[in-house]
């Protein structure tokens, strides 16, 4: 069930969620927390239906603010929502708010009233997203806050940014993509010949901030020389292209070269093709809504990582 609520307010539309629980015994028992969408307009269904399906693993409360930072400072004030319910919502129940004007300049006393009460927060903007989310109005109040860098303007420099401004709690889903690379080499680095690796170096797209995460994580776990390629998009080839690395025993070679299809090649071993397919937005806001609490490991990367890698400079590049 949908509910259009033109030119409201706040408080107009927190009665009519109590209305709809009322009449029509929609609750918010169970909601495990509040998901701020931060988005503009024309743009918010792809993320709206991200969180329907994620709210199947984690019942929660979709606040969508939708703001439109290019328009004219003599924009009239004015918002309109919409409450979605039931097969509409997944099982969540989602608010979109399309603020303009003087009404979309105060983004965090917009959305204050509903909060679910004593549930965690989480912000989440899927596209452009502020410097530092850590103090903007709709981060100050989230204890996560989920970034995605490959949807900014310049992918590579949004890494730099997120280093300068990180803060505990932050998230990135260039990192959010890197869980089935990194649980592949871990598997096969666990395996005999104990050797240990020499180089690393990793290949991908000019619009991956994901290869630069993954080149930062092997540098610092492994202690090995690192470098990184970073190539021009050909034939709509994104993402890691592949990863090698050298240890005295012999190459260790993980190529992606079909999407979604990996090719493994070790020394004395046959050739594997491993399943690596880029996940999803779904499959990314699940896997972060599965921690509430600061993830250690993505902050000494984009921070450390970041810096031993000489990612900021381009250093560390072949």
């Amino acid at each position: 069930m949908i509910v259009d609520l033109p030119d409201t307010t706040t408080s107009q539309v927190s009665k009519t969620l109590v209305k709809i629980r009322e009449e029509g015994g929609a609750v918010a028992l169970g909601r495990v927390l509040t998901l701020i969408i931060a988005t503009s307009p024309g743009v918010e269904e792809e993320a709206i239906e991200a969180a329907n399906d994620a709210s199947r693993e984690h019942p929660m409360r979709v606040i969508v603010v939708s703001t439109d930072p290019s328009e004219s400072p003599d924009t009239p004030a004015r918002l309109d929502a919409e409450i979605r319910v039931g097969g509409d919502a997944g099982a969540s129940e989602v608010i979109v708010l399309r603020a303009c004007g003087d009404a979309a300049r105060d983004e965090e006393s917009l959305i204050m009233g509903l909060l679910l009460p004593d549930a965690p927060v989480v912000t989440w903007w899927p596209g452009a997203a502020p410097a530092s989310p850590g103090t903007s109005p709709l981060g100050r109040i989230a204890q996560r806050r989920i970034t995605d860098a490959s949807a900014q303007p310049d992918p590579q420099a949004a890494l730099d940014v997120l280093r300068a401004n990180y803060r505990p709690g932050d998230a990135d889903f260039a990192w959010t993509r890197l869980t089935l690379w990194r649980a592949q080499l871990a598997a096969v680095l666990d395996q005999p010949p104990y050797a240990p690796v020499t180089g690393v170096h990793v290949t991908g797209a000019i619009d991956s901030p994901s290869t630069t995460l993954l080149a930062a994580w092997l540098h610092m776990q492994l202690g090995a020389a690192t470098g990184y390629d970073l190539t021009p998009l050909e034939d709509g080839s994104h993402g890691i292209h592949g990863v090698v690395l050298d240890r005295e025993p012999g190459r260790i070679e993980l190529v992606r070269d079909v999407p979604g299809v990996a090719t493994l090649r070790q020394p004395d071993q046959p050739v594997h093709d491993v399943a690596l397919p880029r996940r999803s937005l779904r499959d990314c806001l699940a896997d972060e809504l599965r921690r509430l609490d600061p993830d250690e490991l993505y902050g000494e990367v984009i921070t450390d990582g970041l810096a031993l890698l000489g990612a900021t400079e381009g250093e560390g590049r072949a």
